[in-house]
């Protein structure tokens, strides 16, 4: 197939396609290639976040020649396109080798330095794929083919929270996430990208993290807005970019959280 002869769409999923394909065989096995990327912490990478990212960049490269590249491991390529491929092989390396499968696959398509078309969360142990773009907002996986939807709206005593990190962030930010959780009705840790795909599946009510580069949250954004949700940053600007997030089901949630947050200090 030429570079065009598939749209950006099946691309998408030819790309997840082979990324379940290269990571599923270091899965819960020996032999991860496990190493740490921070000198001063714990940031893990193994052979299957490397080996992914580089059986993507070959499609992109097959398929997509004139569009840039900005992965986790490899970092960023210029294309001449005006576009770029976002790419996160495996966001959650921390459940990826603790063995629970709450990491993903994080796919999306933007203009250069713009916010998301595309969008895709794949998980490959469990089969289950979210899609999020112009004219899509559905999942696939064992139960079928389903259409993503949100929660409808609902008071914060009623919303169930989710983050990554109990620390979430600076001392501020940990705050300013406290604040919030102490009006909902349950809060949740530690699924890394799965948590935005149960808020577009409408399980969820809210995702709140910091310090998030653009390869863990484009994706999101893309499926969650398909799907009829809000993400922006934690003063109701454009989160593509990263850094602190707020994913809300619906706009009225996204308020209440958002009024919350906006009192976190931003030089933090």
């Amino acid at each position: 197939m030429t570079s065009r002869s598939i749209t950006d769409l099946q691309l998408a999923h030819l790309l997840a396609d082979a990324a379940r394909e290269t990571i599923l065989p270091y899965f819960r096995r020996s032999g991860q290639g496990l190493e740490n990327k921070d000198l001063e912490g714990f940031d893990p990478v193994t052979a299957a976040d490397r080996a992914a990212e580089r059986a993507m960049r070959d499609l992109l490269r097959q398929h997509r020649p004139e569009d840039g590249i900005w992965g986790e491991e490899f970092g960023r390529i210029d294309g001449t396109s005006g576009r770029q491929w976002v790419l996160d092989p495996i966001d959650g390396t921390r459940a990826f080798i603790s063995g629970t499968p709450t990491w993903g696959v994080l796919i999306a398509l933007a203009a250069d330095d713009g916010p998301p078309v595309l969008g895709l969360i794949d998980q490959p142990y469990t089969g289950e794929r979210f899609t999020g773009g112009p004219d899509i907002a559905e999942m696939t996986g064992p139960l079928g083919r389903r259409p993503l939807a949100t929660k409808p709206g609902r008071t914060l005593d009623q919303a169930i929270l989710f983050t990554t990190f109990p620390e979430v962030g600076s001392p501020a930010e940990r705050a300013g996430f406290d604040a919030v959780a102490q009006q909902v009705r349950l809060t949740r840790y530690g699924m890394d990208c799965y948590a935005y795909a149960l808020l577009a599946a409408g399980h969820i009510d809210l995702v709140i993290e910091a310090g998030l580069n653009a390869y863990d949250i484009q994706a999101p954004i893309a499926v969650i807005e398909a799907a009829g949700g809000v993400v922006t940053d934690w003063q109701g600007r454009p989160a593509h970019g990263g850094g602190r997030v707020l994913a809300a089901a619906n706009a009225g949630l996204h308020a209440l959280a958002l009024a919350i947050l906006k009192q976190t200090p931003e030089d933090w």
